[in-house]
């Protein structure tokens, strides 16, 4: 356990400037509905609740992972996706993604992410129920863009990825918010190499997400 621990505290060190205040209290944030269905079939992979249904749909959230090969932290938009957000602040919260397992990492001409949240293996492991998808149709995926991955239409869950580089598809993922630090900790990622000669599958070294919180 010293390595995670030796890990978080060089993340709080790295981070804590990022930290805002405000100067007043917050004007009451509008809220929207989602709909969260059961998946009895595809049971939670760690004990988790169905989110609440009701969402905010403005502003933002800032959630702060440490990884083996170091911090990052992602600043997710709830006015883009506020039934997205709201479930992996939900997850966070629940501890879902602590102490889990990336199992997916790609590098190729099409595509190049890191993908994590599936507990098993990839695209195994979900939180026990799923979610409809919020695109538009004109969504991209530049360096740092952090989405859910899903396999199909409507079917999102706790499966998400991270561009570390490009990611030449089509606008069916729904964009949660930008790495707004840490981005050379896929830089690393990426270096240490795929264990997969077409450059999509399991990292060559594990990738391990120790812990993760919301500010």
């Amino acid at each position: 356990m010293k390595r995670p621990i030796t890990a978080l505290m060089v993340a709080t060190l790295l981070i804590t400037p990022l930290t805002t205040t405000t100067a007043s209290a917050a004007p009451v944030r509008p809220v929207v509905r989602c709909e969260f269905t059961p998946t009895p079939e595809n049971p939670a992979a760690k004990p988790v609740r169905i989110p609440s249904p009701v969402a905010r749909a403005k502003g933002t959230v800032d959630v702060y992972f440490v990884t083996n090969y170091g911090p990052f932290v992602v600043r997710m938009d709830r006015s883009n996706a506020p039934c997205g957000v709201h479930n992996f602040v939900h997850l966070v919260k629940s501890r879902f993604y602590d102490f889990t397992q990336c199992f997916r990492l790609t590098n190729s001409a099409r595509l190049g992410v890191l993908q994590c949240g599936d507990i098993y293996r990839q695209e195994e492991g979900g939180p026990g129920y799923k979610f409809p998808d919020e695109v538009t149709g004109k969504e991209t995926y530049p360096r740092g863009t952090v989405a859910y991955g899903n396999q199909g239409p409507g079917t999102n869950g706790s499966e998400f990825f991270v561009v570390h580089s490009h990611a030449n598809i089509a606008p069916n993922y729904t964009v949660l918010g930008q790495v707004i630090a840490g981005m050379s900790t896929f830089d690393r990622m990426v270096a240490a190499g795929i264990a997969d000669p077409d450059q999509d599958g399991p990292p060559a070294k594990p990738i391990h997400i120790y812990k993760v919180w919301v500010h």
